[in-house]
């Protein structure tokens, strides 16, 4: 049995040798495949964080587009509400001047001419009075 001994402590010996020597393999496979991993997830990161300066970028871009657009509206509403009052002013004199036109040409209403020499008074009069 002694030789059986020594060739099942070979045996023995040689499947821990070959054991370690596999774990040890495995341990390679897995730290490396790890390592790359990690390393995959840095560059996923780094790539993420370039798309994240680019879109923020973009936004700044957006906003500033946007707050010139509002600035726009805001002198459009102050210059639209600018000329309503002027309108409202040219309306309100124009209504004036017309009353006074239409005073002018009642108290001419009864005038008649039959020469140009016979209108010219009733026409100054009525420059008079418009004015």
């Amino acid at each position: 049995m002694s030789a059986l001994d020594a060739i099942e402590d070979v045996a023995v010996n040689g499947l821990w040798k070959v054991g370690a020597v596999l774990l040890a393999g495995l341990l390679l496979l897995t730290a490396g495949g790890m390592g790359f991993e990690w390393w995959e997830a840095a560059h996923d990161r780094d790539l993420a964080r370039a798309d994240l300066a680019t879109e923020r970028q973009k936004s700044a871009l957006l906003t500033s587009a946007i707050d010139t657009q509002n600035s726009a509206v805001d002198a459009l509403t102050k210059a639209k509400a600018d000329a309503q009052a002027r309108g409202m002013a040219a309306q309100a004199q124009a209504a004036i001047e017309g009353k006074r036109y239409d005073a002018a040409a009642r108290a001419l209403a009864s005038a008649k001419a039959t020469t140009c020499d016979d209108a010219m008074p009733a026409v100054n009069q009525l420059l008079k009075d418009i004015q």
